[in-house]
């Protein structure tokens, strides 16, 4: 028996640790062969052979090629239950934000940046802007902005103001902080 659970965010070189591979194609299944789509969400490559004892171009079967990696498609000669265990990851093109840090209940995010919930949330889906370098204007970093005043700023000090939208904005908040200094205090307080 146990006393406690622990749950816990996974840090990305962590998720990576445990990835087989990196999935960079929506697609799933090829629809003529009715096989998985090469680098595809059911990729044979990252998550083990669709059948057992059997790679995806067919070269080596049965299980005396126990633990052969194909050179030619690449797949692993298993059990084709490692389907169910093994993880692939997608490599994001721009930053998220956690829902467990901007929802929560008092907000993380929303605390650490000083930022009522309500308008973190119109920065994270790309409703409002955030100034991260206010320039020359009389604007305050962290200031919300709508669409509308982010373009007259942007007419008026094109080369100096600077804002911006989504969990970008938010990371580029959360920069000049050294959460790990915050942290260590909070945690002798």
């Amino acid at each position: 028996m146990f006393d406690a659970l622990r749950v816990r965010i996974a840090s990305p070189e962590k998720i990576r640790s445990w990835s087989y591979g990196e999935v960079k194609k929506p697609e799933t299944i090829n629809y003529r062969t009715f096989k998985p789509e090469r680098d595809g969400l059911f990729c044979a490559k990252i998550f083990g052979p669709v059948k057992d004892w059997e790679c995806t171009c067919g070269k080596y079967k049965r299980m005396k090629h126990k633990g052969v990696i194909c050179e030619k498609c690449g797949v692993e000669v298993i059990l084709s239950k490692v389907r169910r265990e093994r993880l692939g990851h997608i490599e994001l093109a721009s930053p998220v934000a956690h829902i467990w840090y901007f929802k929560g209940l008092p907000s993380r995010l929303g605390h650490l940046l000083d930022i009522p919930l309500k308008d973190l949330e119109r920065i994270i889906y790309f409703e409002n802007y955030v100034v991260t370098d206010p320039g020359d204007s009389d604007l305050e970093v962290g200031q919300i902005l709508t669409e509308e005043e982010y373009r007259e700023m942007e007419m008026e000090f094109p080369d100096t103001f600077r804002a911006m939208i989504g969990a970008e904005g938010v990371t580029e908040l959360l920069k000049p902080m050294n959460l790990d200094n915050l942290a260590a205090d909070l945690k002798e307080e």
